[in-house]
């Protein structure tokens, strides 16, 4: 995984002072406190410093020496500081001295009264790790790494400094995992490579864990196995490739009897032409992204196994790509899925929620306490909310409300959407127990939620549609341009703090 920091750069100590000097050391800052850094308000106002969340300034004058620290301050703003806030002002300052080799920081210590020195610690080091990736692996000349590679934090007294960065990197290992595999071109990522990623990253993570703790495990379904287990609306989706098929089961079983159980369901679609109803160029460009459901289930299994809660939790990937093969599946062909039920495909470009069907099918078939799915499901929703915020449906008031919290103590942004029940009878097929697309314009992400709430029955349901939020456009704070991995650290928060 491209971070080019490791948590070996990372020395926690309680008396900068002591430590032995850095290049440059931060000077946090809240907005209304700006007269603390000593400088002049002419100039605050040429360097454009304000002390906002996030904003950085070199406050050095021509007069430093060698062996002076350069002094960097850090805008934290004037609210209480969350977590995600920390990892946003931390990413930005390691921005701001990533061309040096080496920083003391006191922004975890100032950040301590707000969230705890434990938490603080921790994102701390996981937004400067974020901020660190950098996804080069197809480029000739890739650019040099990032010089830092020594950095002191400052942090109270009674701190678990240990326990703290290991889970700062645990985090970001599972989110960089989940960026590597959005951002491989389709290309160099298949569905029996997302497979094995998912084998690699699971095996690795069993590994590293404690045996007494629990144990992590994977199995891959292959074309023979998903015909036997009656998955046809995977099969289906497939039909037009010439590249197989899988279905990738991971599973974390703690030792002792758990609390809950809990099921993942990602769409794994490697790259999506729309089938016969082919895209234009623009809708295909950016469609090897839509595999980012299952990304982001399998960045979270190789966390949570690592994490060890006690809570089970299984992660179902459902991989395919979607070609115009001569076989491909046409309009008005019916598919059977898993759980029995019949689905006229009047759009092949509404793919994704007939392979996550058959995951939700099987999901729920062992009755867990919790289903949560995953897709880039509808360009509706990108449209309706933006590139910041993945939509939230499901069928129960509780299940909602857990995984609005975790994803509000993640920092990742929802909005909860409905499932109205007047626009069920847009499903409704005369040859099937239900068509793939809704008979009008309008209300796509809705009547798509609506269609995945057929498979699932009474089994507590949440579906998380993150079209918008699985890629961003450009560096900011934690996020590189590229794949975001949105979602692992809200089933993360949603599973470890059940």
């Amino acid at each position: 995984m491209p971070l080019t920091i490791s948590i070996d750069a990372f020395e926690v100590v309680t008396d900068p002072a002591a430590a032995p000097p850095t290049a440059a050391s931060d000077r946090p800052v809240r907005s209304d406190a700006l007269d603390t850094l000593g400088a002049t308000p002419n100039y605050l106002a040429a360097s454009g410093f304000d002390g906002s969340l996030g904003s950085t300034a070199l406050m050095a004058g021509a007069s430093l020496t060698a062996d002076d620290m350069l002094p960097i301050a850090v805008g934290l703003g004037s609210e209480d500081l969350t977590t995600a806030d920390i990892r946003k002002a931390s990413a930005c300052l390691w921005r701001a001295a990533s061309k040096l080799d080496s920083l003391t920081s006191a922004l975890a210590a100032a950040a301590s009264d707000d969230v705890g020195a434990d938490v603080a610690l921790g994102a701390v080091v996981e937004g400067m790790l974020l901020a660190s990736y950098g996804f080069n692996e197809h480029k000739g000349d890739p650019p040099a790494p990032a010089a830092l590679g020594r950095i002191a934090l400052a942090a109270p007294d009674g701190t678990d400094a240990a326990a703290a960065i290991a889970r700062a990197a645990t985090m970001a290992g599972g989110i960089a995992l989940a960026r590597d595999l959005v951002n491989q071109p389709a290309g160099a990522l298949t569905a029996s490579g997302l497979a094995t990623a998912a084998v690699d990253a699971i095996e690795a993570a069993a590994a590293d864990g404690d045996p007494a703790a629990g144990t992590a495990s994977v199995e891959v379904w292959d074309r023979e196995r998903l015909a036997a287990e009656r998955c046809g609306g995977l099969l289906g989706v497939n039909a037009g490739s010439t590249e197989p098929p899988t279905l990738v089961r991971m599973r974390w079983q703690p030792a002792a009897t758990p609390r809950a159980v809990v099921h993942l369901v990602g769409k794994g679609i490697t790259f999506d032409t729309g089938g016969l109803n082919l895209k234009s160029f623009e809708g295909m460009e950016w469609m090897k992204v839509d595999m980012g459901g299952a990304a982001a289930v399998i960045g979270a299994m190789s966390a949570i196994a690592r994490l060890a809660p006690d809570v089970a939790v299984t992660g179902i990937c459902c991989c395919t790509d979607n070609q115009p093969g001569p076989t491909a599946t046409k309009p008005g062909d019916v598919l059977r899925i898993r759980n029995g039920k019949t689905v006229e495909v009047l759009n092949t470009d509404a793919e994704g929620r007939l392979v996550l069907a058959d995951g939700l099918s099987l999901a729920v078939e062992e009755e867990p306490d919790l289903v949560v799915d995953l897709a880039t499901l509808t360009g509706a929703c990108l449209v309706a909310l933006g590139d910041r915020y993945a939509g939230l449906m499901g069928n129960n008031a509780s299940a909602i409300r857990r995984t609005e919290a975790a994803a509000h103590a993640a920092g990742e942004h929802l909005w909860h959407l409905p499932l109205p029940a007047e626009y069920r009878e847009q499903l409704d097929s005369p040859i099937a127990d239900l068509r793939n697309i809704g008979k009008g314009r309008y209300g796509g992400t809705l009547v798509a939620g609506i269609f995945l709430s057929e498979f699932v029955g009474e089994t507590p349901w949440v579906h998380l549609d993150i079209a918008g939020p699985v890629r961003a456009d450009s560096d900011a704070g934690e996020l590189s341009k590229g794949a975001s991995g949105f979602g692992v650290r809200t089933l993360v928060e949603l599973v470890c703090n059940w």
